[in-house]
């Protein structure tokens, strides 16, 4: 599961539970408070384990080219 489905469904279960707070609440306030919620958000599930996939992918390419250099260097 990305971190970007986990905060959905963070999202999504708040949601559920404040719903009778919802009508209350108009939805542009709801989506203004997911917007600041939701980078303190990642950063908790980032904690946790969770990378966003773009991050994941400049790592693992930045991993390869260390392995590669490494490569080289061994065969020097």
């Amino acid at each position: 599961m990305s971190q970007n489905e986990v905060s959905k469904a963070i999202f999504n279960i708040l949601e559920k539970e404040l719903k009778n707070i919802n009508k209350l609440i108009p939805i542009d306030l709801l989506k203004g408070l997911e917007d600041k919620i939701a980078p303190d958000l990642d950063k908790v599930i980032e904690k946790s384990g969770y990378v966003k996939k773009s991050k994941y992918d400049s790592l693992n390419e930045l991993a390869n080219k260390l392995e590669e250099r490494i490569a080289v260097l061994e065969k020097n």
